[in-house]
């Protein structure tokens, strides 16, 4: 049984406190590293320099005792103090070799742990107000929260992922008068259209199909009666479109959530008097607050206006507090980076209802900047027009578009290539992962054309054939995949996933051009084609995490 390198060090770690009889209350996080350089071992850990404060101890001092027990542990064929007390171990092949086995045995699981087994976490991403088309920022949205959700599953949460309708509100009520309006031009009337109108190409579209299915019912109608009806039928359609599109972007949900079920459930107004009782309510200029300040935001909120309209904070402070109430232990919100100001405002009712808000985790989507070749992607000329997600799902394809929206930290600023996006070359780096994947499939292939067998496991003779430094080091980086998805999982980044695929398949194509796989020696054949084999499981694996399919052929 393969002894992780975590394992190995926590062992060493136990051993040197009970006999120092040093009493601890808590172990600081071990922080493991990849040595950057051959010399300084395969792992190296600054746990002397952590723990040395709380044991009073010098950190050197505590390194050596921590490097003598560690020597002790198998597979560990030096370990070395360097520096102000780092750790540097260096561990035998049968460790790196043993990798390939473990991959073998647990196949596409490769990468699963049960690290947040019994934890339940909702995911709320994308929840776009159905008032038009998903842009390009929703699209890298619900790339992000899409993935997360998939790597904190295979991490071992049970995860719920959910939109968050806003079908209810002022928009709403702008979207069923713009869709109105427009319905009336297509009667013939002549119409002078708000600066706060819809003004896009699609609420032309729908006024048509409202026009299609009622016809001029609604032609002398008194605006009143007319805006809720054309609302509540754009709102249906749009949201519709959005489905579609996401369920073309590989995206399903397991709950839609409406706003305006929150109404009809006395929700909001529940949340409201719970705050009331708690003393964070007041009225003034007619209006009904909230006093976020006690809790950290920088002005109070109105929940209610002065004209007796609610605001869009009152319904979200009535459904963060229901899902709250739903007994998950994080709520993760994906939110555009307009929305920064808006994570005081949730945190402070979580706090005001007297509850931890370090279960409540936002992350903030950053802009895309949209490029042909380099050059900035011209916007529509028409007011109201924008480059939608369906748009660049139809140019580069859906693997391109996913895996484009997941190569940056989320909170960074993106730039999207569309000609890099679509192109065939190393450059593109879904096209580089991607064919690492369909290339081994096409060696695998081949060797069955030509019956070679591919074993199904190594055995101690296919193992030492495997005796390369770069096949050393890309069992050492598949070695890595589980504590990879593990650390993406906790710290809620995506794009990990995507580093490390565009660095394997970096250590696969050059160690490929260099060797053949099927050779004149039978043995190197057979160890290389299973090494190949195990090589494509981690990559699949990997896709699989960020929604990107794994090729057979390119």
């Amino acid at each position: 049984m393969r002894h992780g390198v975590t394992e190995i060090i926590r062992a060493a770690l136990e051993e040197v406190l009970s006999e120092g009889a040093f009493k601890i209350e808590q172990l600081p996080d071990l922080i493991i590293e990849k040595s950057k350089k051959d010399e300084f071992g395969d792992f190296t850990t600054n746990i002397a320099m952590l723990m040395a404060p709380l044991l009073k101890r010098p950190p050197r001092e505590l390194a050596s005792l921590l490097r003598d027990k560690i020597s002790g542990q198998p597979q560990v064929v030096k370990c070395e103090v360097a520096g102000p007390g780092f750790i540097n171990i260096f561990l035998d092949k049968a460790y790196w070799t043993s990798i390939l086995e473990e991959i073998i045995k647990k196949g596409a699981d490769f990468g699963n742990s049960e690290t947040g087994k019994g934890k339940r976490v909702q995911v709320e991403f994308v929840s776009a107000n159905p008032t038009g088309p998903l842009h390009i920022g929703h699209g890298r949205g619900a790339a992000v929260g899409d993935s997360l959700s998939k790597i904190l599953t295979a991490a071992g949460f049970d995860v719920v992922k959910e939109y968050y309708i806003n079908d209810v509100g002022r928009q709403m009520e702008i979207l069923g008068r713009s869709v109105y309006l427009r319905y009336l031009e297509l009667l013939g009337k002549t119409i002078t259209f708000p600066e706060d109108s819809y003004k896009g190409g699609y609420i032309k579209d729908v006024a048509r199909d409202f026009m299609l299915k009622s016809g001029e019912r609604y032609k002398d109608a008194p605006e009143g009666d007319a805006v809720p009806v054309f609302s509540r039928f754009a709102g249906e359609v749009l949201l519709k479109k959005i489905e579609g599109d996401l369920r073309d972007f590989r995206i399903d949900f397991d709950v839609w959530y409406s706003e305006k079920a929150l109404h009809e459930k006395g929700l909001v107004n529940a949340t409201i008097e719970e705050l009331k009782k708690r003393g964070y309510i007041y009225e003034s200029e007619g209006a009904l607050w909230f006093k976020t300040t006690e809790f950290g935001d920088d002005k109070d909120r109105v929940l209610i206006k002065a004209d007796g309209s609610m605001t869009y904070f009152a319904s979200d402070i009535a459904y963060h507090r229901e899902k709250i109430e739903r007994g998950f232990s994080t709520i993760i919100d994906v939110w555009g980076a307009d929305h920064h100001g808006y994570e005081a405002r949730v945190r402070a009712l979580i706090r005001a209802l007297g509850l931890d808000d370090s279960a409540l985790k936002v992350i903030f989507i950053q802009l895309v900047a949209l490029l042909r070749a380099g050059a900035p992607v011209p916007m529509g000329k028409r007011e109201g027009e924008f480059v939608t997600l369906r748009q660049v799902m139809d140019e580069v394809g859906v693997d391109a578009c996913r895996f484009f929206f997941l190569m940056r930290r989320s909170d960074a600023q993106l730039d999207f290539d569309l000609e890099l996006a679509k192109s065939q070359a190393p450059e593109n780096p879904v096209y580089y992962v991607q064919y690492c994947h369909a290339r081994i499939m096409s060696i695998i292939d081949f060797a069955r054309e030509k019956d070679l067998r591919i074993p199904e496991r190594f055995d101690t003779a296919l193992l030492e054939k495997l005796n390369q430094k770069d096949e050393i080091d890309i069992i050492k980086h598949l070695g890595s995949f589980e504590k990879v998805v593990e650390k993406s999982a906790l710290s809620m980044e995506p794009h990990r996933i995507t580093f490390y695929l565009m660095e394997l398949a970096g250590l696969f194509h050059p160690y490929y051009n260099k060797n053949r796989v099927v050779t004149e020696d039978p043995l190197l054949t057979q160890a290389r084609l299973l090494f190949c084999k195990v090589i494509s499981t981690v990559v699949a694996n990997g896709l699989k995490l960020l929604g990107v399919a794994a090729p057979m052929k390119m």
